[in-house]
């Protein structure tokens, strides 16, 4: 979804340059719930106020949940169908390739820019990968960010 939202907001629409809607994702990503829902509403609040906020949920909840309903609808009376099983053995790596995709189209632009954010980057997968809690991470990554940019290095 964030790759879909990044595309219509900065590249199509100009509503937010790159560096507006990493901030955003920053900021969303320390809200409870799902990233994608978070940040639409908030980029829908900026731009509209509470009626594009609540047209942006609705924009990004109900294609999803019309999507998931039907599926389930069909997937409880064949779940257990051989076909039915393949399919989603070949659904979960694809899931893990977009979503590696969507890292890699919003974190390039930001680690090409700035020569402090690949050691963070770096930093913060390792932690993460040996099972740092992530609200650990967002608030001591926040501290790293005001000590280091404070000094004006980037």
């Amino acid at each position: 979804m964030l790759p879909l939202i990044k595309r219509e907001i900065v590249e199509k629409n100009s509503w937010l340059d790159e560096q507006e809607f990493l901030n955003t994702i920053a900021i969303t990503q320390s809200i409870p719930g799902a990233l994608a829902v978070n940040t639409a509403i908030y980029i829908g609040y900026n731009i509209r106020g509470y009626k594009g906020a609540i047209s942006s949920l609705l924009g990004v909840i109900l294609p999803s949940f019309l999507i998931i309903l039907t599926i389930v609808s069909f997937l409880f009376r064949w779940q257990d169908h051989h076909v039915v099983e393949r399919v989603f053995q070949g659904i979960r790596p694809g899931v893990v390739g977009l979503i590696i995709a969507a890292v890699y189209k919003i974190g390039k632009p930001l680690l090409a820019k700035n020569k402090v954010a690949i050691p963070i980057f770096i930093l913060a997968l390792g932690l993460a990968l040996l099972g740092v809690h992530p609200i650990i991470l967002i608030l001591s990554f926040g501290l790293i960010g005001v000590l280091v940019y404070r000094k004006g290095e980037s």
